[in-house]
């Protein structure tokens, strides 16, 4: 069977709710998976926005060292950079300025920059990566490489007028 990532809070390529983004409240939506390969010892996702106005897509959010027996990340996980509670993982650098920059921060594209996709990839690896917190994104898939046994995405959409 192949991996899916599904969130209750918008359906794939449907529109983000504005309580998940930087004009709402902010917090990430709910997120669950199926079909984990059984040989599959971590798991990491990365969101992004590959319409932003920069060189390279703008990273939402990095969240890595996950066991492979997780099924979900609830809504509104913390900032912190490293959680115990309710799921055990580590959270790398998004794009926004030093301060500001780990954890889960929704869309905020430019006021009439268009219709942006916001892209949430969610890892099986084959190995433990063993990353500490605060990793950058070309840090964290310089560890995947070679470990990634499947992946699972969904997109969801957000435009400010």
């Amino acid at each position: 069977m192949t991996m899916t990532l599904h969130s209750t809070a918008f359906e794939n390529g449907h529109q983000i709710p504005q309580r998940y983004t930087g004009e709402g409240d902010d917090v990430s939506p709910l997120l669950t998976w199926q079909c984990v390969p059984q040989a599959a010892h971590e798991l990491a996702l990365i969101c992004e926005d590959p319409d932003a106005p920069t060189p390279e897509p703008w990273v939402h959010w990095l969240i890595y060292n996950l066991p492979a027996d997780t099924s979900s990340l609830p809504e509104q996980v913390s900032r912190d950079a490293q959680l115990q509670s309710p799921v055990k993982a580590c959270q790398g650098c998004n794009s926004w300025p030093e301060g500001e920059n780990l954890g889960y921060l929704g869309p905020m594209p430019p006021p009439g920059h268009g219709l942006h996709h916001y892209h949430f990839t969610l890892y099986a690896l084959r190995s433990q990566l063993n990353l500490p917190p605060g990793v950058q994104k070309a840090q964290l898939l310089a560890a995947m490489h070679d470990h990634v046994l499947a992946t699972a995405s969904i997109v969801g959409t957000y435009e400010r007028r």
